[in-house]
C-alpha cells in the first residue's frame, strides 16, 4: 500500500511539474519576451475591434478583398491541416478548375493561390499572387490600379530578409489597409 501511496505523489507533482509549472515558465518567458506574439499576434481594425490574427488566415470571398490561399479545412484554426490527397487524386484538378473559374480568367494563375498549404491555414501569399488580383479588387473597390498595386508593393516583405528574394504579403493586413485607403 506505501508503494502504491507514494507512486501516486510522485505521478501527481510530476503531472503539476510538467503540466503546470513548464507551461506557466514557457508562457511566462513568452510573454516577457514577445508579448503580441504570445498573445495570439491579434489584429484589430480601425475601431480597436479584433479582427484576427497575423498568423492564421481567413476566406475573404467579396471581390473588393484579397483573397487567400485556399484551405482544406476551411479556414478553421481548431482543424488545421491538409487535404491528405495525393497530388495525382482527381479531386485537386477538380478543386483546382473550380479555383481558377472563381477568379474567372484563363490566363496563367499563381499556384499559390491555387493550391492551400499544408496547414490550410497560411496567412501569407506570395507578391505575384496578390498583385495578380490587383484588377479585381480594383474595379470592386472604385480604385486605380496603380494605388492598390502600390498598397500591395508597400506591404510586400522578403520573410528571409536579405536572405531571400521571393516577397509575401499578409493578407488580412493588406485588406485592413484596402479598407482604410491606405
Amino acid at each position: 500500500m506505501n508503494i502504491l501511496v507514494s507512486s501516486l505523489r510522485v505521478v501527481v507533482a510530476s503531472m503539476g511539474l510538467c503540466v503546470v509549472g513548464y507551461t506557466g515558465v514557457i508562457l511566462g518567458v513568452a510573454q516577457a519576451v514577445t508579448p503580441a506574439t504570445a498573445d495570439g499576434s491579434l489584429v484589430a481594425d480601425a475601431s480597436g475591434q479584433v479582427v484576427g490574427s497575423r498568423l492564421v488566415a481567413q476566406g475573404f470571398s467579396d471581390p473588393r478583398y484579397v483573397w487567400p490561399r485556399p484551405s482544406a479545412v476551411n479556414y478553421d484554426a481548431a482543424a488545421a491541416g491538409g487535404s491528405n490527397l495525393s497530388p495525382a487524386n482527381p479531386e485537386i484538378a477538380t478543386r483546382a478548375k473550380a479555383i481558377i473559374a472563381a477568379y474567372g480568367v484563363d490566363a496563367p494563375i499563381p499556384a499559390d493561390l491555387v493550391t492551400a498549404s499544408g496547414a490550410g491555414l497560411d496567412p501569407h501569399i506570395s507578391l505575384a499572387g496578390a498583385l495578380f488580383q490587383v484588377p479585381r479588387v480594383a474595379k470592386a473597390r472604385g480604385m486605380d490600379e496603380d494605388s492598390v498595386r502600390g498598397l500591395i508593393t508597400r506591404l510586400a516583405f522578403a520573410p528571409g530578409g536579405p536572405l531571400t528574394q521571393d516577397r509575401i504579403v499578409n493578407v488580412l493586413e493588406l485588406n485592413l489597409a484596402l479598407d482604410a485607403g491606405a
